[in-house]
Order: structure tokens, then C-alpha cells, then sequence
């Protein structure tokens, strides 16, 4: 026995079950894939690379972590994955060597109104638990803390069996308290509505008096109104009686019948708020978030004043702080005061709340505070929370998936950022990042460079090895790889200036600048110094101001750019009147659509638990009209051969001759502009890229009406390349007579500007100020603030 385990000791041979050290992928081909073939070290940290649209997020998201997330998921019971959604098998002829995949992605964390950092991280869980027991006086369990659980009291008779076929009928009362604050449902926030944007007092219900989106005498809520007998619809609104104007605004739902249909009739008030309020104001419609913005007033429930909580929960204290007081904290100041509490009772909650807090500041989230909403949180900061869960993991072998986490992070930043990935892979994890930056690609171990192109003439590993054969190997990203902006000689002079005077948004220390106009003025500083909310607080919302935020734009198969830029309603007209038919019938989504598919171009089987099958459909092939359709032309070419050509190609096609059309050719233009020439006007903005979802997005806000343009870190999702296009455009936008402001941590944008606003020195409270005002040269010359340093190191000064 001794002797076996001697040998076994001296044996040189590799066991077998080290030998699984490479993830295999051959002939990928999820979306512009071409047969994508690539080997990537396990336990090493590979940097995926190339221009925006290449197929980077393609082959590491839509192949490798969907296809270890659909394994998994086949682990468990058809019971259980009846719940779950049901994932395709990507487009590939092998994978081999996959481990889990953790995936931290760069979608904004939930628009729920009720949801903040807090409850997002499990802090304000645990914080809850803290001060149910530790809090004077004491006042319940973990939910009356909560502002998302409201008290409940009911009383009543209950049956109580005695034995033997024996009952009682007792009297019970029960109440369970919440910490939700009554007056404002745990909002924060009290509405107050604008009758006059409700309706014309002057009009009658029939006669339309009635102003909400949506809300038309001509379907169910004529019936609703003419039938409920509660008012006359035929009277104008102002001869109302009292009880008349109360149950048309505030009515509670009442069941009526109407035409010998049972209904619910409810008040417009609380019909709006369940359908309009509930929801985040960012993510409704633009011509509903338009109605809100107009209609109701938002201000602070004077109640718990915007606490959210119960006086009840508000009266509980730890060291003289109620929890509302402690969720306020700057993070980095509420690790400390959860330091200084020495209770052996509750030292394990403590233990884990300081180690999730601490991971906070570790992150570069130190200055946020726990009553943050997440719907306000960018993406780089949404994607950085939801890391926090796997900073402190046991978890080893795993497949962690970044993407761009260097996003909306200082050059000063990226470094801490550098070394949590360096940290997660030490730990023998594999991790697979797809990223743009310079400096976080130089701690790769392994690279893989997809490209030459975007969209179709991308797809394709031009590039796999080190750094170092990055640079030599003559591949657009190894070109740009040691790209380094010079700061302009000459800068624009200002034609006036944007004043903002007492600036205090969120942590603005009363700020007080004038921002150039006429010029290209860049702000920058420290994730957290105060950007975003110099610009949301005091310049956004400004008449003729137009702002481009990071919100992602979200579409579904069935959009496309043509459908997203308003493209496609000049070229459905064009083809309506050449054919003298309805512009309907050019609609995928409408008349037109193929009756087999109803114009999605593909069908789908479900096959209960298994993956749903998509495949193409045979009546239309994948064009999406039926075939009527597409036998009305416009200059040779059906709807369908339109969708499919590219921006360059179309803009050439509606830019002369008889196929002219003046308002199509300026969104191509537009879309050629910011670098989006090779992509089909039909593809579908599911299949899109981050970088150049962005870019649609700068596109279409580019054609409204103003004269200051305010864009909040345009870079992202760029390739180095392509913010040389970038600049350009930006410039042209400037030589036009525009004013822009970006917000950018991009130094090769910091080197191009007329003007730079430096805030900081540091983020939370430690910023709110400016720290630096005047020309790139002059911030490079002092190097006196945190940017000025990186800026000067970049440009080689």
C-alpha cells in the first residue's frame, strides 16, 4: 500500500483531470459570427477586443455564457424549468471545457420606483434586522422598517376547534406593522395633479374635454363614461356638481354594467397613478412621460419627509440615528459608523454588513448612499453593484463575464477596477472581459481580436495571443492600441456663456461656473464628483438644451433602425404614393405583415420545457411581408430589398434622381455621421451592440431642435477607432454654430476640447467642486488636479 502511494507520488504524468484547461469554440455563428473558431485559457483573464459591432459581445455573451447558462438551467427538474426562460442552443458546432458563468452585464439595474441600492445589495436588509434588534425603543420584527411593507390591522370572529366535533366563535384582532409611510405608500414623494392638463372644463366628455394619452371617447371608455350613470357626459365638465367631479376624478373601482357587460368604473386619478405613476417616469413613452412631466407635480411627502418610512420606524434609534438617517450616510462614512457598534449579540450581522459595505468603498462606490434610487444609477455604477456580490465568493473555477466594466470610470479608477479583475482570476477563475480601453487591456494574459470590420465585415479572429503580439500584429486594434491624442494648439473662443449660479444637486457644494458656449466643453472627475448632477440639476431641461444620456435603448425583434429613427415613415409614404396604396401596407408590424408570421420573419415552435425552435419562415423567407407586398416597387426595389441594403448604400438610393427623399436621406446622413454606414436598415435592434445602440441613439436625438447638445459619455461601446470618428462629429456639430457639453473620462475627447471643468478632488462629499477651469494645455501645464495628471500622461507632456 505504502509502495503504491510512493510511485504515485514520483509519477511525472499530468492526471487527467488537469488536462481541461482550455474552453473550446468551434464554427460559432451567433449573429455576424463567421464560423468562429478560438481556444481560450482557463484561470487567466482574456480580453476580448475590436471595433464596435465586430461580434465581441456575440462570441463571449450569445455563445459561451448563453450556452453554460442553458446547461445549467437543464439541471434542474421540467418542473422547475417550466418557471424559467427557456434558452436556444447558440449557433455553434462545438463547445468544450465550459464552466459556470456568472455574467455582469452593463443593463441598468430595475426602473422600480421602490427599488434603491439598499435593497438591491441586501444592506437594507440586514440593516433592518440590525435595528429590529438593537433599536430604542423597540418596535417589531424586521418589517416594520421596511417602507415597502405597509401595517395591516383587521378584526373579526374566528372559529376555534375545541375537540371532539366542538367549536368556538371567538373575537380576534390582528395587527401587523410595516414601516411603509401611509401618506405616500413609500414613495417618498406626493403627486399633485394639474386639473387643467387633465381636461378642457369648457367641453363636455363627448365632446373630447378629456387631454390624457390614450384616453379617447371613441372605444371602452366612451361606453364607460356614457353608460355609468354616474355624470352626464353630455355636460361641460365646469357645471359639474361636487359629487359629479369626484367621481369623475377620484371615484374608488365600483362594478357597473354596461350594454350587459360587467365593468369597473374608476376615478381618472387613480387610474393614472396606477397605470402612469407606478412606473418609473424614464422608462414610459415619450408622449406619456411628456403628459406626467406636465400634469402631475412631484414633492416631498410632507409626512415622513421623503424618508419614505413610518413615524413609527422613524422614532427607532441606534446612537441617536433612526434608519432613514443611516441609509442617507455616504457609504464609506456608514462602514465606519457600523465599525464603532460593539454589540456581541448581533457581532456576525455586523461582521457581514462591514464586509458588503467595505466591498462598497473597494468598488469606487464608497460615495453613493443606501437611498439612492437604482433607476438613477449609470451603467458603469449598476454594473459595479451588482460585482459587489462576487468580490467576497468562495466560489472557484467559475467563468466570470464582464462587459466594458471600465465604464464611467476616471483613468484614476480604472486601476482599483484593474485589480478586482486581477484579484477574481488569482483566486483561479477564469475571466473573459470585453473591453475598449487601453489600460485595461495591458493586464490581459490572453487577447482575442475579432474584427477587420463591424456587422458584416466583421465576425471573424483576426488577432489571438499577448499584449505584446497585439501591437506588432498590424490589426486595427494593435494600430490604435498606443494611440495618444495631442492636446489642440489652437481653441475656439466662446460666444457667450451658461451661467449656473448656487448649484447643490446631490453633493454640488454650492457651485457657481460659466460654461463656455459656441465651444466643445468637456467635464470630467472622479466617478461620483458631481458631473451628472451639475448637468441633470442645472443645465438639462434648460429651453433649448437637448440631452443625450447612457439609457440603454431597448428594442424587441420586431424594431430595426429604420423603425427607431423614424425612418421608415417618408420611405412607406414614397412607396404608398408611387403605388397609390395605403403607407400601412409597408409595415411589418401592420398591414403588411406575412399572415404566417405575422412579420416577425421567423416562427417559433415551443416545445413546453425544451428550447423554443426559431426557424425562418417559409412563406415570406425571412422578408417579413406577404408577398403582395413586395411586388409594389419604388425605383426598382420592394420594401423588403429597402430594409435589407445597408446605411451607405440607402442613403445613396434616396439621395438623387427619382427616389429622392429630402427627410429620409438627412436620418441616414445622420447615421453615417456617427460612424453607422455598414448596418442593414432591417436588422434587428435586438442583435445590436451596446456601442452601437449608443450611437442610433445620438442619431436620433441629434435632429431635435436646440442650440446646446449635452452628451453624457458618448464614448462608451466605442473602438479607439471610432471615436476618432467621434471627434469629428462632435466638431462638426461645434463649426455648425451648436454649443456642446460632454461628460467623459476619455482623455483622447479631454485633448480635444476648447474647455475643460474639472470637479472633485474626490467623490461623495469629498467632491462638489470645481477644481479646475480652462484649456487642456493649461490642465496638462499645472497637472494640479487627479485628471490633469492621468491627461498629462496620456499626451506625453
Amino acid at each position: 500500500m505504502s509502495m503504491a502511494t510512493k510511485t504515485d507520488t514520483q509519477s511525472p504524468t499530468l492526471h487527467t483531470a488537469d488536462s481541461h484547461d482550455l474552453i473550446r469554440v468551434h464554427g460559432a455563428r451567433v449573429n455576424n459570427l463567421h464560423d468562429v473558431s478560438v481556444e481560450i485559457p482557463k484561470r487567466r483573464l482574456t480580453v476580448f477586443t475590436g471595433v464596435s459591432g465586430s461580434g465581441k459581445s456575440s462570441l463571449v455573451f450569445g455563445t459561451i455564457a448563453a450556452e453554460s447558462q442553458r446547461l445549467i438551467n437543464e439541471t434542474y427538474s421540467a418542473f422547475v424549468q417550466g418557471f424559467m426562460p427557456t434558452l436556444a442552443r447558440p449557433d455553434v458546432d462545438l463547445l468544450e471545457g465550459l464552466t459556470t458563468a456568472i455574467i455582469v452585464d452593463q443593463e441598468r439595474m430595475g426602473s422600480n420606483p421602490r427599488s434603491t441600492v439598499g435593497t438591491a445589495t441586501d444592506a437594507h436588509a440586514m440593516l433592518r434586522i440590525l435595528f429590529s434588534r438593537l433599536g430604542q425603543p423597540h418596535i417589531g420584527s424586521p418589517n416594520a422598517y421596511s417602507f415597502n411593507v405597509p401595517s395591516v390591522k383587521a378584526s373579526g370572529a374566528i372559529t376555534v376547534e375545541r375537540g371532539a366535533g366542538r367549536t368556538k366563535t371567538e373575537k380576534a384582532t390582528f395587527h401587523r406593522l410595516g414601516g411603509m409611510c401611509p401618506r405616500c405608500e413609500g414613495m417618498g414623494s406626493v403627486t399633485d395633479f394639474d386639473r387643467s392638463a387633465l381636461y378642457d372644463e369648457n367641453l363636455s366628455l363627448d365632446e373630447g374635454a378629456l387631454t390624457i394619452p390614450g384616453y379617447s371617447m371613441d372605444g371602452w371608455y366612451g361606453r364607460i363614461y356614457r353608460g355609468c350613470g354616474f355624470f352626464d357626459s353630455a355636460k361641460p365638465i365646469r357645471k359639474y356638481t361636487k359629487r359629479e367631479l369626484h367621481d369623475l376624478l377620484y371615484k374608488e373601482p365600483t362594478k357597473i354594467k354596461v350594454d350587459g357587460i360587467n365593468l369597473t368604473y374608476e376615478g381618472l386619478i387613480p387610474k393614472i397613478q396606477k397605470s402612469m405613476l407606478s412606473k418609473d417616469v424614464d422608462a414610459l413613452q415619450p408622449h406619456i412621460r411628456a403628459f406626467v412631466e406636465r400634469a402631475v407635480t412631484f414633492s416631498t411627502c410632507p409626512e415622513c419627509n421623503g424618508t419614505r418610512l413610518a413615524q413609527e420606524a422613524l422614532s427607532s434609534k441606534i446612537d441617536g440615528r433612526n434608519i432613514a438617517d443611516v441609509c442617507a450616510m455616504q457609504i464609506s462614512d456608514l462602514a465606519d459608523w457600523v465599525r464603532s457598534l460593539d454589540e456581541p449579540s448581533v457581532a456576525p450581522l455586523l461582521t457581514g454588513l462591514q464586509h458588503l459595505l467595505d466591498a462598497f468603498t473597494e468598488i469606487g462606490l464608497g460615495y453613493l448612499s443606501l437611498d439612492r434610487p437604482a433607476g438613477t444609477l449609470s451603467g458603469g455604477e449598476a454594473q459595479r453593484t451588482k460585482m459587489i456580490r462576487h468580490l467576497g465568493s468562495s466560489l472557484t473555477d467559475v467563468t466570470y463575464v464582464f462587459d466594458e466594466p471600465t465604464i464611467g470610470l476616471h483613468p484614476h479608477d480604472i486601476a482599483r477596477m484593474n485589480d478586482l479583475l486581477l484579484q477574481l482570476r488569482d483566486k483561479g477563475n477564469t475571466v473573459l472581459v470585453v473591453e475598449h480601453k487601453p489600460e485595461a487591456i495591458a493586464i490581459a494574459d490572453h487577447v482575442v481580436d475579432l474584427g477587420p470590420g463591424a456587422g458584416t465585415e466583421g465576425g471573424e479572429v483576426v488577432f489571438e495571443g499577448t499584449v505584446e503580439g497585439l501591437r506588432t500584429s498590424g490589426t486595427l486594434t494593435g494600430r490604435h492600441l498606443d494611440d495618444r491624442a495631442s492636446v489642440k494648439p489652437a481653441v475656439r473662443t466662446p460666444s457667450g456663456v451658461l451661467e449656473v449660479r448656487g448649484a447643490d444637486t446631490h453633493n454640488l457644494q454650492n457651485v457657481d461656473v460659466d460654461i463656455p458656449l459656441g465651444v466643445l466643453v468637456v467635464l470630467t472627475g472622479v466617478a461620483g464628483s458631481g458631473k451628472s448632477s451639475l448637468i441633470d440639476g442645472s443645465v438639462a431641461g434648460r429651453e433649448g438644451v437637448v440631452t443625450v444620456d447612457q439609457g440603454a435603448i431597448r428594442g424587441s425583434r420586431r424594431s430595426n433602425p429604420a423603425t427607431y429613427t423614424g425612418l421608415l415613415d417618408p420611405i412607406r409614404k414614397a412607396f404608398a404614393k408611387a403605388n397609390g396604396v395605403k403607407p400601412a401596407l409597408f409595415s411589418a408590424n401592420s398591414e403588411g405583415a406575412c399572415p404566417a408570421c405575422n412579420g416577425a420573419g421567423v416562427i417559433y415552435t415551443d416545445l413546453g420545457v425544451m428550447a423554443t425552435v426559431e426557424s425562418t419562415c417559409e412563406e415570406c423567407e425571412g422578408r417579413r411581408f406577404q408577398s403582395a407586398v413586395l411586388e409594389f416597387t419604388f425605383g426598382g426595389r420592394s420594401i423588403a430589398d429597402v430594409l435589407a441594403m445597408p446605411v451607405t448604400e440607402a442613403e445613396e438610393f434616396f439621395g438623387a434622381g427619382e427616389t429622392r427623399i429630402p427627410a429620409a436621406h438627412k436620418i441616414l446622413e445622420r447615421l453615417a455621421d456617427v460612424g453607422l454606414g455598414y448596418l442593414s436598415l432591417g436588422q434587428p435592434l435586438s442583435t445590436l451592440s451596446g456601442g452601437e445602440r449608443q450611437r442610433i441613439k445620438l442619431a436620433t436625438r441629434m435632429a431635435e431642435k436646440g442650440g446646446v447638445y449635452v452628451l453624457d459619455e458618448p464614448t462608451t461601446g466605442l473602438h479607439l477607432a471610432d471615436v476618432e470618428q467621434l471627434l469629428g462629429l462632435l466638431d462638426r456639430l461645434v463649426d455648425s454654430g451648436k454649443s456642446v457639453i460632454v461628460i467623459e473620462h476619455h482623455q483622447a475627447v479631454m485633448a480635444h476640447a476648447d474647455w475643460i471643468i474639472d470637479l472633485g478632488p474626490g467623490a461623495g462629499h469629498d467632491g462638489g467642486r470645481i477644481v479646475f477651469e480652462g484649456t487642456p494645455a493649461d490642465l496638462v501645464a499645472t497637472r494640479s488636479t487627479l485628471t490633469g495628471e492621468h491627461l498629462a500622461a496620456y499626451v506625453g507632456a
